[in-house]
């Protein structure tokens, strides 16, 4: 089955494009096209899509109200951020209210798709060079200055990284061997431990400490 979507950006010459990308690959399929953000929120509740690409500076109604909206209704539809610039800010906005990818519009185009599939799998998609802005601000205001080596086990620096590949809890429990109660009992100390409340702020907080769980992970 196609991975459908909806696509939410004001720049027609942008959704022609999109328009473009998206008939090249036989595994996509856009029910409806949102040039005003007023009808984004609409037309996922209508379509219910599996993916909603939605470019976050929307002149009427802004992305991340419309993210808020969203959070409302019982939706299983996943989000993917297209945009032009990010901030830290909104970047941990972002993760806050469910978004499971972001993508810069600078961004090679097969990269675009290849975050669809990644998230419509289950999986997260953070573009590098956001991710590393997130980390200077999540830093500051989590007081994140020690290494991480003193805060989690190996175990957890394991389910770390397994988690930002985009694992599920089932897959990381076969890959390390354990339960999935075990794996969901370390993610719950994990959260504790970073100050973190989803598997979206914690792929963005260990992105943006990579090299310091890479240094964990080799002692």
């Amino acid at each position: 089955m196609p991975t459908t979507l909806v696509v939410a950006d004001d720049h027609p010459i942008l959704l022609s494009g999109l328009e473009t990308l998206f008939s090249l690959d036989p595994e996509l399929n856009v029910l409806a096209w949102c040039e005003r953000g007023a009808d984004v929120v609409p037309a996922v509740r209508t379509h219910s899509p599996d993916v909603l690409v939605l470019d976050l500076r929307m002149p009427d109604v802004n992305g991340m109200k419309i993210l808020a909206e969203l959070q409302a209704f019982d939706l299983k539809t996943k989000i993917v951020l297209l945009t032009a610039e990010v901030s830290e800010d909104d970047m941990i906005e972002a993760a806050r209210l469910g978004v499971r990818g972001v993508v810069l519009k600078e961004t090679a185009p097969n990269l675009l798709v290849k975050c669809i599939h990644k998230v419509a799998a289950g999986g997260y998609w953070l573009e590098t060079r956001t991710a590393a802005l997130a980390l200077e601000k999540a830093a500051r205001r989590e007081g994140a200055t020690r290494d991480l080596r003193e805060r989690l086990t190996q175990r957890e620096l394991e389910i770390v990284r397994a988690v930002t590949d985009g694992l599920r809890n089932r897959e990381i429990a076969e890959q390390l061997r354990i339960s999935e109660g075990t794996v969901k009992m370390h993610l719950h100390n994990i959260y504790e431990k970073l100050a973190v409340r989803s598997r979206m702020q914690l792929s963005v907080y260990a992105r943006a400490h990579e090299g310091a769980i890479g240094r964990a992970r080799r002692t």
